[in-house]
């Protein structure tokens, strides 16, 4: 076996290998950027190798300096995670001629399934249905819209070499084809270093299921289930499950056959994903096969107890794979919601910064559930604006697709982020949502279910009363603290009243509290709620034990109450005396500011270009600026009518989030 390997990534799967890397005895290798010269990859590796400036095209997917890195440590073998250098045909030829192992397929199958082009035309050749399209290399926006024409609107535009939603466009009409065109070109060509673009027809209504394979180099090879990746947002994986709660057997059986006889048409080894599209009637076609380890290849491995990742190193050496499809099972489900730094409130804009606050649901494994938190992060640590947002990807597995969204609700709820906007709130909406649930779902899920975006969770009745008992038993064990405290006034004995009224958003909920050693008994609406906890104030967790289960709590200090957040719910709780709830009512309300004549920077980003003048009527809907943040093209455009009287930046310039781009009259 390798005695050492090199990692040629960063975050959260240079972590992933690494612990895979350890267990098996084998010593690793990072490499980083002046960004990450503090991250977590850097420190759990053995050696680190620095190879230069932040940018991903400066550092990370610069093949020479990858090899340097390899030289200097003796490395006998690189992994390339996903992303960056992990489908470039070139790296794997630069090792080859080094002597050096690809964690990885060769460079046949990279060239022959890595470039989506060539993929669509070997599987039309294999006869395998694909999505109608344009096969050919596109060489401006004028051609881009004629071919898009040709094929019907909706049509999705890709980047060649893209993946991980960078480079994609889905464009309903000329102006959305050829801004789209021009946008994924110029994504493609800063995060792969190649920026020919394709175009294809987009299908409605479709599910995004994809089969997961494993091959060695020995003829051998293995379909591993399926993973339904449909709740998708700007072509970006939000939420993945294994397996799919709508293939039967059959299907599974006929998508995992089709699946492993591409591969092994291009004698593919390693680990390797063929994507489809399924229609409502079962249907699959071919979308594209991404040569590498999948973001989302934790939920397979937890269906099935397949390490992944061991699997492609042992293949890589040149063991035969130990597995036949007769060893491929399910047991269970398995959930991954990845999270990232971007703020649900704000369109899901990128949110950079210090993670003030950093501390994930303690990973478990029973018989009954597991919780596991892949991550490159961790607290006091940057979140940089030159990489992609993710933060982690918290996984769930249970018995039950049931029980795998509920331990999923409860790891969610217990997972603290403090100092970046993230997106734990939606995540957790999503798991309560009735169509999720019901494993209703499509590509198109975020778009009906949050047309107008992310505005915050109403929770039913039910749970605001769970919570309003909560809050009550903990504002009356912070109030016996304070009137305990020392220094008190001669002849005067505070005491700690029984009756409060708990206001959450505007609602009342009167209570009456009966305490004893262990906990509280809370009588709200004719009900009496019991509240067990070891919560002490100052705690940012609570885990409350009530009839119904558990009740977990991000909580938050406020003068007179709590900032909680439950089940994505965020909300201002307060606990008052009759009298002061009462008198609460006649407070005036702070507006926030007017800001509808201002165009403010919606994340901290970079001015690609600015597309108005001083002067100009503008239109509803019609394009102001571009904001590139995260490798990702941001075009901001007008709310409404209006005529602009100052610009106050330009191409090139650096924004804070909210710094004021341009003013309307």
């Amino acid at each position: 076996m390798f005695d050492k390997i090199l990692i040629a990534n960063r975050g959260e799967i240079a972590c992933r290998v690494i612990k895979t890397a350890q267990k098996m005895g084998i010593k690793t290798v990072a490499v980083y950027s002046d960004a990450d010269k503090h991250a977590l990859h850097v420190k759990m590796a053995d050696e680190a190798v620095h190879i230069g400036p932040p940018p991903s095209n400066q550092s990370y997917i610069v093949i020479d300096k990858i090899m340097d890195a390899v030289r200097q440590t003796g490395a006998q073998a690189v992994h390339p995670g996903y992303g960056f250098l992990s489908e470039n045909s070139k790296f794997a030829e630069a090792l080859a001629a080094e002597g050096v192992a690809f964690i990885g397929p060769p460079t046949g199958a990279i060239e022959a399934m890595g470039d989506k082009i060539t993929s669509k035309k070997l599987a039309q050749e294999a006869n395998v249905s694909t999505v109608p399209g344009y096969m050919g290399l596109i060489e401006d926006a004028d051609e881009a819209v004629k071919i898009s024409n040709e094929i019907g609107y909706p049509v999705m535009i890709k980047a060649s070499a893209g993946g991980g939603g960078k480079g994609m466009r889905i464009a309903w009409n000329d102006t959305e084809a050829r801004e789209g065109f021009q946008a994924s070109k110029n994504e493609a060509a800063s995060s792969f270093g190649d920026d020919r673009i394709f175009i294809e027809k987009f299908v409605t209504q479709p599910r995004h299921i994809e089969i997961q394979v494993l091959c060695d180099n020995h003829g051998n090879g293995v379909w591993v289930n399926e993973r339904e990746c449909s709740i998708q947002r700007r072509n970006q994986k939000v939420i993945e499950e294994a397996p799919s709660p709508f293939l039967d057997a059959a299907t599974r059986k006929a998508m995992g056959e089709e699946a492993l006889a591409l591969a092994k048409a291009v004698n593919y080894s390693s680990a390797g994903t063929v994507e489809f599209i399924v229609d409502g009637d079962r249907n699959f076609y071919f979308l594209e096969m991404n040569t590498r380890l999948q973001v989302e290849h934790p939920v397979t491995e937890l269906i099935t107890g397949i390490d992944l990742v061991e699997h492609m190193i042992r293949v890589a050496y040149g063991e035969k794979l130990s597995l036949t499809q007769d060893d491929i099972g399910i047991n269970g489900w398995a959930i991954e919601s990845r999270l990232y730094a971007e703020d649900p409130y704000r369109g899901f804009l990128p949110s950079i910064g210090r993670l003030e606050k950093y501390r994930p649901p303690a990973e478990i494994a029973t018989d009954d559930d597991i919780v596991r938190n892949d991550t490159g992060v961790y607290e006091g640590g940057e979140i940089s604006m030159y990489y992609d947002p993710m933060i982690a990807k918290l996984c769930t597995w249970g018995k039950t697709r049931s029980a795998a969204i509920e331990s999923m609700r409860n790891a969610l709820d217990a997972f603290e982020v403090e100092g970046i906007g993230h997106n734990l709130p939606f995540l957790s909406a999503v798991m309560d949502h009735p169509r999720f649930n019901s494993g209703d779902i499509t590509t198109a899920f975020i778009e009906e279910e949050y047309p107008d975006g992310f505005e915050g969770v109403t929770l039913p009745d039910a749970q605001l009363e769970r919570i309003a008992a909560a809050a009550a038993a903990m504002y009356r064990v912070a109030e016996i603290r304070r009137a305990r405290v020392s220094g008190r006034m001669d002849n005067h004995e505070r005491v700690v009243p029984d009756d409060w009224v708990v206001q959450i958003d505007g609602r009342d909920f009167p209570v009456h509290i009966n305490a004893d050693k262990t906990g509280s008994n809370v009588l709200l609406n004719g009900k009496t709620l019991r509240c067990e906890s070891n919560w002490t104030p100052g705690d940012s967790l609570a885990v409350i034990d009530m009839e119904g289960g558990p009740l977990t709590l991000k909580v938050g200090k406020l003068p007179g109450g709590f900032k909680i957040r439950n089940r994505g719910a965020e909300m201002k709780v307060f606990v008052r005396s009759p009298r002061a709830a009462e008198l609460s009512k006649h407070m005036i309300e702070k507006l926030p500011p007017d800001t509808s004549k201002l165009l403010l920077c919606p994340m901290p980003g970079l001015v690609v270009k600015v597309d108005i003048e001083v002067g100009d009527e503008v239109q509803e809907g019609q394009s102001l600026c571009t904001i590139e943040a995260m490798k990702m093209e941001n075009i901001l455009r007008a709310e409404r009518k209006g005529v602009v009287t100052k610009i106050n930046a330009g191409a090139g310039d650096s924004l804070a989030v909210d710094e004021i781009i341009m003013e309307f009259e």
